[in-house]
């Protein structure tokens, strides 16, 4: 379904559980919104409130509701259906909140503010009002002691300073890994182009101020860190990643076969093909430096969360079914990893730049350019979709794929 919306896992993912919601538990709202009488927004409300637990409780919640819920605003309906819930399936709503606990997580995500993120935590409801009060008295405290920045600023200052602790020598240090991209030409001012830190935008200026030195730039190595130089042409595609130490060395030494002249000889290019299975460590920083995200059409998982594919199966490789190649690695999470190792009738292309072309059993295609890689002038448009591809030699065992 992602494939076919061109949408995200997740958003395609949320439709198919509302529209399943709908059909199974809410039949009666499902025909009020159809009819008019009720709104997307109130119907979406019960869908929340009531997605998790039984259809027919679902229904017994749903017919004390809908009589008076198109009068109610939002907040009184679901504070109505929250209440009504639990005076119906108590037990349940108890041990649907355990479970929920225990899929609790931090999220960072960007902000409709230019050059913020969000960082979002799913917490019992007890602890986040604890910790939203501690956050709010710390941060009256500061006004008080004659902190001018505004409420809302100390607030996201002591939350920060609580979670960096930067006071506290009594623990082991721990290190914070950013991952920044920035192009040569933003940050020595010539363009305007914005950078990213792990994967959320940033702006040039922010990033000159992240990366004030190394040399004339301002660049240099972090304690603790390291800097990788991702080497491009001119239409955005990678051809080498090295790192700083790396580029001196190769600056002072220069060309081998030609160390009195200037010469065009290759002294950086994409890691050699390794013998074997596992892509090399220089293969792996290649393609993460590449990639950025998982590969797969409207997929964002981080590359460091991804895995390195085989786009043709290691196998299947003809005479290069011993060696691995960065013209035939792209990275993907571990749900699409999968799919195209068990799931019959997909078909996944990649060209040597890392522009990964996959095509569904049904015949819809969808292509995704790594980051920075600037599309053809003229390309041509994609075949239509009219049509299942050749179908693949059946399954023997008739499994359906892992998703």
């Amino acid at each position: 379904m992602a494939m076919v919306l061109d949408c995200g896992r997740r958003s395609a993912s949320l439709l198919a559980q509302r529209a399943w919601i709908y059909r199974e538990s809410l039949p009666g709202t499902w025909a009020a919104l159809a009819d008019g009488a009720l709104g997307e927004a109130r119907a979406t409300v019960l869908v929340d409130v009531l997605q998790h637990t039984d259809p027919a409780v679902a229904r017994q919640v749903e017919s004390r509701l809908l009589p008076g819920a198109a009068g109610w605003t939002t907040h009184m309906l679901r504070k109505r259906a929250v209440a009504a819930l639990l005076a119906v399936d108590a037990d349940a709503v108890d041990a649907r909140r355990e479970d929920a606990e225990r899929q609790a997580d931090v999220r960072v995500h960007p902000s409709a503010r230019e050059g913020m993120s969000t960082l979002a935590a799913d917490l019992p409801a007890p602890v986040a009002a604890a910790c939203s009060d501690l956050v709010d008295q710390l941060a009256v405290l500061l006004r008080k002691d004659g902190d001018g920045r505004p409420i809302g600023q100390l607030r996201a200052a002591v939350l920060a300073d609580l979670i960096q602790r930067p006071w506290d020598d009594s623990r082991p240090p721990v290190t914070a890994h950013l991952q920044l991209i920035a192009t040569l030409s933003a940050l020595t001012g010539r363009s305007g182009e914005a950078g990213e830190v792990n994967g959320l935008p940033i702006t040039v200026g922010q990033l000159r101020d992240l990366l004030r030195a190394l040399d004339g730039l301002g660049l240099r190595t972090p304690v603790g860190g390291s800097v990788t130089l991702a080497l491009t042409d001119d239409d955005g595609a990678l051809r080498a990643t090295t790192s700083l130490e790396h580029v001196r060395r190769l600056a002072r030494r220069g060309c081998s076969t030609h160390p009195d002249a200037e010469c065009e000889c290759r002294v950086l290019d994409r890691p050699t093909t390794v013998d074997g299975y596992a892509p090399s460590a220089a293969q792996q920083t290649f393609i993460h430096t590449r990639d950025r995200t998982c590969r797969f059409p409207g997929c964002g998982q981080r590359a460091g969360w991804a895995e390195a594919d085989h786009v043709v199966p290691h196998a299947c490789g003809g005479a290069t079914d011993c060696a691995t190649d960065c013209a035939n690695l792209c990275c993907l999470c571990r749900s699409h990893h999968r799919l195209t190792t068990f799931a019959h009738g997909w078909r996944f292309t990649l060209t040597a730049d890392g522009v990964l072309t996959v095509t569904t059993p049904s015949g819809i295609t969808r292509t995704t350019r790594p980051p920075g890689v600037r599309p053809p002038p003229a390309e041509e448009a994609p075949p239509d979709d009219t049509g299942p591809p050749a179908e693949d030699p059946a399954d023997p065992d008739g499994d359906p794929p892992p998703f």
